[in-house]
């Protein structure tokens, strides 16, 4: 048995991390660029702290799930501000953005050279700057991936910005900082981590080490959001802000499969989030693989993480089929949209089959999917 596992140079996990880092963060640089939601507000905290070191601080507003052009406007303004290290504390938006910034301010090729599927997917020609993720929700593990997600308008789909010098210098996760998120949030990351343990886990790249994180992180991460969909509730925060994390140094060290395959195009397509896609495409999903898979050592991963979800959803020792139904209902149920709902229509279905192919999370679905399987299971989830 050999393999690389690759993370973030540094985590800091745990309530109060996230203030304790300052100092660290100064260090890096004392011209930094801070990029935030959309309410720059919710950042002062970290502003002040950081000018408090005696850092220059350039703050960048991230409103939406990054594009082309958000990434190469946020470059410019690193350069104009020579900006030396790059903090991003929001969600998985934030982070990629702050992450592909923080990689192309001393690129001197054009961006679109970098991209996978769309451009040449080139190697980044310099190292990047030195990349703080802080994460404010729990979902997509962005804090300790090598690659951001980026949408390019001018060919409808959201592709990967990836190189191994894109892991961050430090991932800050503070389970705190995900206190009392929106309802809605919490349930479409919430499913897009536990997705994240679930792909690594049944993919063709899964080996010892990710199989560790992700065997301990389903049926917590499960357990987890289904509380959190009843009450707040601190424990359960703490619980879904370590399943994120496992799912992001899983599917950096693994793969992913077939819900990531089709989110990325359904996302560029549509504009829809990227977590309630991967939310409502994972029951359905995974009952076309388990339909599909030859090997018995997945099919019995697959029936383990059924009598997980059952588990969860108190309805032990049911079977496969059952479960992945009771967690599509339970999601829809808690207010997750359809495909429909979020706006993929008939034509959008088609065009994310035909493109899942190209896709890099395709490549280690646990068994072989047709544009056609693929266009029948998001219609089931429509």
């Amino acid at each position: 048995m050999s393999f690389a596992f690759a993370t973030a140079t540094e985590i800091l996990f745990g309530r109060g991390q996230s203030r304790a880092a300052v100092g660290r963060i100064a260090a890096l640089g004392q011209q930094v660029l801070l990029v935030h939601g959309s309410n720059p507000a919710r950042a002062a905290w970290l502003r002040d702290a950081l000018q408090d070191q005696g850092c220059a601080v350039t703050g960048l507003a991230v409103a939406r799930e990054p594009d082309l052009p958000m990434i190469e406007t946020g470059v410019g303004l690193a350069r104009q501000a020579n900006v030396r290290a790059v903090v991003a504390l929001g969600g998985g938006a934030v982070i990629d953005a702050g992450k592909a910034i923080a990689a192309l301010v001393p690129a001197t090729r054009p961006t679109l050279d970098h991209l996978e599927v769309v451009g040449q997917g080139l190697a980044l020609d310099h190292a990047p700057l030195p990349f703080v993720a802080m994460p404010t929700t729990a979902g997509t593990g962005a804090e300790v991936t090598r690659n951001a997600v980026i949408g390019v308008p001018e060919h409808r789909r959201k592709v990967s910005l990836r190189d191994l010098r894109m892991l961050p210098r430090l991932a800050v996760v503070d389970p705190a900082l995900t206190d009392d998120c929106p309802r809605g949030i919490t349930l479409a990351s919430g499913l897009d981590a536990i997705t994240q343990v679930i792909e690594p886990f049944i993919c063709t790249r899964a080996n010892a080490m990710t199989d560790a994180l992700c065997r301990d992180a389903i049926p917590r991460g499960l357990a987890a959001l289904t509380r959190l969909m009843q009450a707040e509730d601190a424990v359960a925060r703490d619980e879904m802000a370590w399943v994120s994390l496992c799912g992001g140094l899983a599917l950096a060290n693994s793969g992913l499969g077939a819900v990531h395959g089709l989110a990325g195009p359904l996302g560029g397509l549509s504009g829809a989030a990227h977590g309630a896609i991967c939310g409502v495409l994972l029951p359905h999903v995974l009952r076309a693989n388990r339909r599909a898979v030859e090997d018995g050592g997945t099919r019995a991963r697959m029936d383990q993480i059924g009598a997980w979800i059952g588990q969860a959803m108190g309805q032990p020792g049911i079977e496969f089929d059952d479960a992945v139904t009771l967690l599509a209902d339970w999601s829809r149920r808690a207010g997750l949209p359809t495909l429909t709902q979020l706006g993929i229509d008939r034509d959008a279905m088609q065009n994310a089959a035909d493109a899942a192919a190209s896709s890099s999370s395709m490549k280690a679905n646990p068994a072989p999917l047709t544009a056609q399987d693929l266009l029948k299971l998001m219609q089931a989830a429509g």
